[in-house]
């Protein structure tokens, strides 16, 4: 097991694969990360990872019992939102004269 809590049988088993499903994930959208092929592509994969970055705060913070995790993983998707935005603005900027 990747994690040993006080969790039941059934919750742990759950935890393991999701935090198995996140890792591939993550691993996958970090592969788009660094192939590309255009801005644009590597800014929307950037999103996900820190997405997918997101969910595994929460999920840990679930298991270790922890809220201030999920205050961090809140903290992190208003970044990642801010983010998102400036670059669409940097884009539709771009494109005018």
């Amino acid at each position: 097991m990747i994690f040993d809590t006080g969790l039941s049988s059934a919750m742990e088993i759950t935890v393991n694969v999701m935090m198995i499903v996140l890792s591939v994930a993550l691993l996958m959208a970090f592969l788009r990360l660094v192939k590309g092929p255009t801005l644009p592509d590597r800014v929307v994969a950037l999103d996900l990872v820190a997405a997918i970055a997101v969910a595994i705060f929460a999920v840990y913070a679930v298991v270790v019992g922890q809220p201030v995790f999920i205050d961090a993983a809140i903290v992190l998707a208003l970044i990642i939102f801010l983010g998102t935005v400036a670059f669409a603005r940097y884009t539709e900027r771009r494109g005018r004269p």
